[in-house]
């Protein structure tokens, strides 16, 4: 089994082209891929955000403001995957389509159109959305990030755990990601990339190769 860590922002858009790629590719591979979308919050990723939108790292008042929707956006995310991991990963989804393609600004009431439009109880919603349960759940997440070196986002971990794997091959940013993906365009390709990227710690080196590690 093929289990895949991807770390996004819940309100950007390079994030999305990422997760976009990886559902399509589970789909046509036909292959047991466990996708776990983790929306991840820390100080590098919030100013690598701001870089990409053009804002100056100073402006305190705007980081902070970030910071809160990123957090809040993270918190919805979470208690709509209680609902189902297809229900929390469309959420995911409008979200970042909404508000990191269509520039709308994010809200709670948008957070709550966007629940309503990908269905279930929203009562449920807002209850586990204020839940200490759902914080704990964010904190968890942030804990998995740290753990694994995660600075930057779109990050992914992936593990081939039918090897005997007992490392994980970390890849950041889009480019990289989507070197890896376009490189390993096949089932058989992209199986033998994770089995030799697991069985040796000396990863070939690439115009990318300060991108890719093991952990």
């Amino acid at each position: 089994m093929i289990e895949i860590y991807l770390f996004v922002n819940p309100i950007g858009t390079s994030c999305l082209s990422i997760e976009r790629r990886i559902i399509d590719l589970i789909k046509a591979y036909d292959m047991n891929i466990q996708l776990r979308l983790i929306p991840i919050m820390n100080l590098q990723t919030v100013s690598e955000f701001m870089n990409r939108l053009g804002i100056s790292e100073k402006d305190t008042q705007l980081r902070t403001e970030l910071s809160q929707e990123i957090h809040s956006a993270t918190l919805d995310v979470k208690a709509a995957h209680l609902q189902g991991k297809k229900r929390g990963r469309d959420f995911l989804v409008e979200l970042q389509k909404v508000v990191g393609e269509q520039k709308q600004p994010y809200s709670k009431k948008l957070a709550i159109q966007l629940f309503n439009k990908v269905g279930g109880d929203l009562e449920m919603f807002l209850e586990d959305r204020h839940s200490d349960f759902v914080q704990e759940a964010f904190l968890a997440d942030q804990q998995i990030a740290h753990e694994m070196k995660i600075t930057s986002h779109p990050s992914t971990v992936i593990y081939n755990y039918g090897e005997g794997c007992d490392a994980g091959i970390l890849i950041e940013g889009c480019d990289m990601i989507h070197h890896i993906l376009d490189t390993y365009n096949t089932k058989e390709s992209l199986t033998a990339f994770l089995e030799l990227q697991n069985k040796t710690a000396a990863i070939s080196r690439s115009e990318f190769d300060h991108h890719l590690s093991l952990i």
